[in-house]
């Protein structure tokens, strides 16, 4: 059944639909705006506020005209589709990590913004900061190596909901012109909020046109999966800007990375969870296609990494500017459990097309595998990266 607010709202100033015995919270659906409430008899009032919250089964549509506030979880559950045009603004109470919008295994979120009218996730504080709430979780039945295949899943770090599967084309709805601002709000030292968190999310979902801006944690990180994104913007993260795990194996064409005051690595990439374990049989590694990138640092006489490749990932980048850093390409791991070196030597894990600004190391090597620069990098002085001035104008924040 299709719910739609613009009916739902009109029927009932405030809605509570049970979710049954799963121990999490009614879908409580406050509607202050005029049309229902008439400002209590006090003649007009924008205010036009919808409070989203708790977990839904059912098809929800949102109304650019109004304004929408999450202030604890919001689950979409297998069946449900949530519906977001172009120019909605969905704003989080600053609260932290409690405050998220996650989209389960089946369910879907179709966010279709345009250049001109982008959907802007958000900070409800006065004097928004990064880590006020949460962020965008999406959760999928594509391959994971946190598990033994099949149909086996993982559970999240935030919600604690299973993804993973074996269907690399599942799809979990589209994202087009989509911004999640002072996301990242976190729960303790090991589960922690992202801008995106895509967990096993297969490549029939559709990424484009996605920003993050001022993030307390990463940007958007893959945890596994096969989902392929394009015209990625990561602005101000303050840990890793882009970060994948357990197997990973989509593509991401054209990204753009600029470093703020705080911060970690442009890309931080591992082929497997260190934490749990390589448990895919039989084994494989993360392995993405990146094409046309470029990662804005703050200078090489401040430090730190623009790409951390470790825990045996493997991967293909292609046209890559990297500006600024002490250390373009770290690579790091062993000959056995982390074969990253491996990788190099068999041409899974290489870079052409590389152009070093201001780097004072290009390629470090820490992988206990022995290769020369050149197995590993080709640079070319007229790379480019990706064209973030032509394809983030006008729906992106610097």
């Amino acid at each position: 059944m299709k719910h739609n607010f613009l009916l739902g709202l009109a029927l009932a100033a405030t809605l509570f639909t049970s979710c049954g015995d799963d121990d999490t919270a009614d879908i409580i659906i406050n509607d202050n705006s005029v049309t229902n409430n008439n400002n209590n008899g006090g003649g007009t009032n924008n205010d036009q506020t919808v409070e989203l919250t708790g977990n839904y089964t059912t098809d929800v549509t949102l109304d650019a005209s109004k304004s929408y506030v999450i202030t604890g979880p919001v689950i979409f559950e297998d069946g449900a589709t949530l519906t977001i045009p172009a120019g909605t603004v969905v704003k989080a109470a600053a609260t932290g990590a409690d405050v998220y919008l996650a989209i389960s295994q089946g369910a879907k979120i179709i966010a279709e913004g345009t250049s001109s009218q982008p959907i802007i996730f958000t900070s409800n504080a006065t004097t928004p900061n990064a880590g006020d709430w949460g962020g965008l979780i999406l959760l999928g039945k594509a391959p994971i190596n946190s598990v033994t295949g099949g149909d086996a899943t993982s559970t999240s770090e935030i919600a604690s909901l299973p993804y993973g599967g074996s269907i690399a084309d599942d799809n979990s709805g589209v994202l087009r012109y989509v911004r999640v601002e002072y996301s990242g709000g976190k729960a303790d030292g090991q589960s922690e909020n992202n801008g995106f968190s895509f967990y096993g999310v297969g490549n029939g979902t559709t990424v484009a046109y996605i920003q993050m801006f001022e993030g307390k944690d990463d940007g958007i990180e893959f945890f596994g999966g096969t989902v392929n994104v394009s015209n990625v913007s990561i602005v101000n993260a303050e840990d890793d800007s882009i970060d994948w795990t357990e197997g990973y194996s989509g593509t991401i064409t054209d990204a753009y990375v600029m470093h703020g005051t705080d911060h970690d690595k442009g890309i931080e990439a591992d082929g497997y969870n260190t934490d749990i374990g390589n448990l895919s049989s039989p084994k494989f590694f993360s392995k993405p296609t990146v094409t046309n990138l470029t990662i804005e640092g703050l200078g090489s006489g401040t430090g730190n990494e623009a790409i951390r490749l470790r825990a045996g990932t493997q991967g293909i980048f292609n046209n890559v500017l990297l500006v600024g850093f002490a250390e373009g390409f770290d690579l790091d791991g062993d000959a056995t459990d982390n074969p990253t070196g491996n990788g190099v030597v068999a041409g899974d894990l290489k870079a052409t097309d590389v152009k070093f600004d201001d780097i004072t190391v290009k390629v470090k090597n820490d992988t206990g595998v022995a290769f020369a620069e050149s197995d590993f990098v080709t640079e070319n002085d007229t790379a480019t990266g990706t064209d973030y001035a032509t394809w983030g104008a006008g729906w992106t924040r610097k």
